[in-house]
């Protein structure tokens, strides 16, 4: 079957009509009427009943509908494959990321790419804390992760992707539970949860800092495994939790609630990370979609 033949038999398909399809498909109408006689021909049947009034469909033009919408689907996706081909735009991209505090993010992105990189496989890994994300991406198992950290990592690219305000949530029956703002020193008589203390993470430091300067030491009671556990331990009154405001932002936690931290803290920046050495093909389309979907604040 020819896919121009296909065309047309969708188009009068759809119009009933051959001088409206032929106009549709910006042809005159015999050429439009020769490539249904020519498919019928191929498949030894009539697809169309015709009188001088109307045009239907027969049962078996009707059971042609669904495969050539297929068919033509198909030839749109094999042309735009062939094109990004020949610009570098296929193969795959892991992406690794936290969860709660970047889902939102990692699901715009993924959106995008499958709209206009259709040879991209996209991959997502979430529970990807900064410390395991960036080890991934250093050995080649993502080419990117999403996560938050202090030190320059050496073969790790970088660019900002968010700054955001840290935040403790607190049980809705904490005594502070009506406000909207906090200072450390006004906690230090409170239990914390945390999640895991791994290498370099940036919410653990922050509250050991943090705790330290305002004259205690945080007694961390509870690890969870991730930032929805997090936040139900906060919501069942195990403890308090230092978080960051996208995950006030993202969670629904009607237990729990968010005061912006007041103290001064070194900012928090989530980045999105690859290997320096690794900005072509598949990875490098989605670092350029990137720039446009997931700016960097303030440009």
């Amino acid at each position: 079957m020819e896919i121009q033949d296909i065309k047309v038999f969708l188009a009068v398909a759809e119009e009933l009509h051959f001088g409206r399809a032929a106009e549709r498909l910006h042809l005159a109408q015999p050429p439009v009427s020769r490539s249904v006689r020519r498919l019928e021909d191929e498949l030894g049947v009539r697809l169309f009943e015709r009188t001088t009034r109307s045009v239907r469909l027969t049962p078996q033009g009707e059971a042609l509908r669904e495969p050539a919408t297929e068919m033509l689907d198909a030839h749109r996706r094999a042309r735009l494959m062939v094109k990004a081909a020949g610009r570098g735009e296929v193969g795959r991209v892991r992406v690794a990321y936290a969860g709660a505090s970047t889902h939102v993010m990692v699901g715009k992105l993924a959106r995008v790419v499958r709209q206009e990189y259709p040879g991209i496989q996209f991959e997502l890994y979430s529970q990807n804390f900064a410390g395991p994300a960036l080890g991934r991406v250093l050995r080649g198992e993502m080419e990117i992760g999403f996560a938050r950290w202090d030190e320059a990592i050496p073969g790790i690219a970088d660019r900002a992707v968010a700054h955001e305000d840290l935040v403790v949530a607190v049980p809705a029956s904490h005594r502070l539970a009506g406000r909207k703002t906090v200072r450390m020193a006004e906690l230090g008589q409170d239990q914390f949860v945390s999640l895991p203390p791994y290498s370099g993470a940036v919410l653990i430091d922050r509250l050991r800092w943090l705790s330290h300067d305002a004259g205690f030491s945080a007694d961390v009671v509870q690890v969870a495994p991730d930032t929805w556990t997090l936040l139900a331990l906060v919501e069942a009154e195990v403890g308090c939790a230092l978080t960051v405001s996208s995950v006030a932002h993202n969670v629904n936690a009607p237990g729990a609630r968010f005061l912006r931290v007041l103290d001064h803290y070194d900012p928090v920046v989530l980045r999105m990370a690859w290997r320096a050495q690794d900005e072509t093909g598949a990875l490098a389309a989605v670092l350029r979609l990137a720039e446009r979907v997931l700016p960097t604040p303030g440009e």
